[in-house]
């Protein structure tokens, strides 16, 4: 699996990608961003507060409860705003 890092996200972990296996267990983007909390300090800082960012899968945006796969990508990055 990718996994891709925007903004603030990609600041605070120091990556802007990274290829990732996927655990055992992990089933959906929200067990993704739970398990990633325990990768570091970043991961927990950017991770630890799901309210605070959006995810896609395979470029498509998704909600938390999403299923995650071993070929996709998933991105993280926060809500964006336009005027």
């Amino acid at each position: 699996m990718k996994l891709v890092y925007f903004a603030w996200v990609r600041q605070t972990i120091g990556k802007k990608e990274e290829e990732f296996a996927l655990p055992a267990g992990v089933a959906t983007v929200r067990d993704l961003a739970v398990h990633l909390r325990t990768r570091g300090p970043g991961y927990a800082q950017a991770f630890g507060d799901l309210a605070r960012l959006r995810a896609a899968s395979n470029q498509v945006h998704v909600g938390f409860d999403a299923p995650v796969g071993e070929g996709d990508e998933i991105a993280f990055f926060p809500p964006v705003t336009g005027g």
